[in-house]
This record gives structure tokens, C-alpha cells and sequence, in this order.
């Protein structure tokens, strides 16, 4: 999915402060009349993962025409981000920070705490009280441990999509691994696999739905 230039949603180039000290690059994409907020967190970055991504890419573009205010960010040492890699400790300080950063431009609104890859794993490991739900994409479960996953205890509304032919976590196995987790739902992206060459706009239709449940639930 790529962005029509001419219905564009304005975005304004940020930088959000951590509590470990570091300013990460960031992105917000508002539209006129905002009723959610949306943070977006992106794949790997050792393995080229960016706020430029391809899916993260399609969540900021769509989500703005649903009503949603869309903040993307870098993780610590990724493009213009101060600090390294932690290999997913201190980035959940990143996904912190990033909720609170559009927190305090729509306070009030519920946050939807969005990922892919790598950055799905991380929202999932990732609670605060103005998070309304989470929204995951193929997400690994392999970066940190099982029991991290806060998400999966809470009863909030989880909702994880699923490439049909993901190389890392099928969704057979990403079932098995959610279990029993209360208000989850899997959505199979079919002909897709981990990298979505193909299915974006089935991820961006099952964002939109997720957000439509947050803001008229």
C-alpha cells in the first residue's frame, strides 16, 4: 500500500524523551477530526526494521482516515534515535515514552499499541493505563520470554494477525502459544507469509475494525 500524496494526512516530525534519557525520532500523522490514538512500533532493527516500514508504513497511511491521530517512532539506535540496541529491555521504555508522548497531545483518547515483527512482541510486553487494546502483527514471540508478555494476562482486547505461511511463528503455533489468553482474537492474512509482500490492506482493514471496536465499543 503506498500513500496518495494528494489525501495525505498532515505529520509533524517529533522527538520523544525516555526515562533512561535518550530522544528517539518520531512521526505524527493527525487528522482534522481525531476520536483515537494509535502508536505504531517497527520489525528488527538488525535486521533492517525501521519506522519506514512496509506495514508500519500502511498503519500510519490508513489509520489517520478512521479518525486516528498515528504516532511511529525509532527504537534506541535505529535511524535518527540516540542510544543502541537492548535487544527488547530498554525498548520497552521506547514504546513507553511513545505512548506518553501522544498521550499528552490527546489526552483522554484511548491508545491502540500497535506492532510488527519485532515491534509486536514489544507492545505486547508493553502495559499502561491509556492503552485501550493491542493490535499485533506476526508477531515472533521469541524476542523475549513468554511470561514478559503482559498483554496476554490482561483482559483488555488483544487482536494478532497472522501471515498464513510466517517462516517464524505459524498461526497454528502462534495459538498455541497465546493459549487461553482472555479477549484474543487471530486474524489469518491468507497467501501472506512473515514480510507481507502481499495482504496490506488486509492488515490495514483489520486495524481499522480493532480501532472502530476501541472507539465504539
Amino acid at each position: 500500500m503506498s500513500d496518495d500524496p494528494s489525501t495525505a494526512t498532515p505529520t509533524d516530525r517529533l522527538t520523544i524523551a525516555t526515562s533512561d534519557g535518550l530522544d528517539l525520532q518520531a512521526e505524527l500523522a493527525t487528522p482534522e477530526e481525531v476520536t483515537a490514538a494509535v502508536v505504531v512500533c517497527h520489525p528488527h532493527p538488525l535486521h533492517g526494521g525501521s519506522m519506514y516500514d512496509n506495514v508500519v508504513s500502511t498503519l500510519f497511511s490508513a489509520l489517520p482516515r478512521s479518525g486516528a491521530a498515528v504516532l511511529r517512532f525509532n527504537f534506541r539506535g535505529t535511524g535518527g534515535s540516540e542510544g543502541n540496541h537492548d535487544h527488547g529491555q530498554g525498548e520497552r521504555l521506547d514504546v513507553v515514552a511513545a505512548v506518553e508522548a501522544l498521550q499528552q497531545r490527546h489526552p483522554g483518547l484511548p491508545v491502540m499499541l500497535a506492532g510488527y515483527s519485532f515491534g509486536a512482541d514489544l507492545a505486547l510486553a508493553v502495559d499502561h493505563d491509556a492503552v485501550a487494546c493491542w493490535f499485533a502483527v506476526a508477531p515472533p514471540m521469541r524476542v523475549i520470554p513468554r511470561e514478559d508478555f503482559v498483554a496476554l494476562g490482561d483482559q483488555r482486547p488483544k487482536h494478532l494477525v497472522a501471515a498464513a505461511h510466517d517462516q517464524f511463528r505459524s498461526p497454528v503455533e502462534l495459538a498455541e502459544v497465546v493459549g487461553e489468553a482472555p479477549n484474543t482474537t487471530i486474524t489469518v492474512i491468507e497467501g501472506a507469509d512473515h514480510f507481507f509482500a502481499v495482504g496490506l490492506h488486509a492488515i490495514a482493514a483489520a486495524a481499522e475494525t480493532a480501532l472502530t471496536r476501541v472507539v465504539e465499543p
